[in-house]
């Protein structure tokens, strides 16, 4: 007779961070998971995203591997996570960049990051790409097309002005709040659409 578990399977997130601009996203969003419960993160960073952390929050890869419950090497592509039997929700890469992008559109499977990715897909899981680049060129246009048609999200951290934010970290915010919708994560980061405010008449008249 097989051995089953009973135990619910514990929720796991891939997070990697690119070259790309816009390292606070997934710095932010380790910040996040690790507040809530139940949710393993496996970060990768790539060289140049290292680069970028140190330029655009003065942060080391010790520091932001802090924040993570597994930290892999993006050369190590026999880790865990470069097998389909490594159960996973997912993985969001955030920011990333148009040379990672293209790697995973073409099935590359260069470094641990693209390989990772590629599982994601081969496992039709979900992979969210939070592409950072402008403006876009062709190459990049059909690379998205690429990646789309073979499951993954792609996601360009475009900020919303509707919720009038007053600070980065609230666009920051926002925006991350709608990656974890997709991955049924619930949170309170963000208000929600609740439809149009009526005007306010007395504004409106002046």
């Amino acid at each position: 007779m097989l051995q089953t578990d009973q135990q619910p399977r514990q929720r796991r997130l891939i997070i990697a961070i690119t070259g790309a601009t816009g390292a606070t996203y997934g710095v932010r969003l380790l910040e996040i998971l690790r507040e809530l419960s139940g949710i393993q993160t496996h970060l990768l960073v790539s060289e140049a995203g290292v680069l970028n952390m140190h330029q655009e929050l003065g942060m080391d890869r010790k520091a932001v591997g802090a924040l993570a419950d597994v930290v892999h090497n993006v050369r190590d592509v026999g880790a865990s996570i470069a097998s389909g039997s490594f159960t996973s929700d997912g993985m969001i890469v955030a920011p990333c960049s148009m040379k990672t992008l293209a790697a995973i559109a073409h099935g590359l499977s260069d470094n641990l990051i693209t390989r990772a990715a590629d599982v994601v897909l081969k496992e039709r899981r979900r992979l969210v790409l939070m592409v950072r680049e402008t403006p876009l060129n062709l190459a990049h246009l059909r690379n998205m097309t690429a990646a789309t048609e073979m499951g993954a999200i792609i996601f360009p951290p475009l900020p919303g002005f509707y919720h009038r934010p007053q600070t980065i970290a609230e666009m920051v915010d926002h925006t991350l709040a709608r990656v974890l919708d997709l991955f049924d994560i619930a949170h309170t980061l963000a208000p929600r659409w609740n439809g149009l405010q009526p005007p306010d008449e007395k504004k409106a008249a002046r």
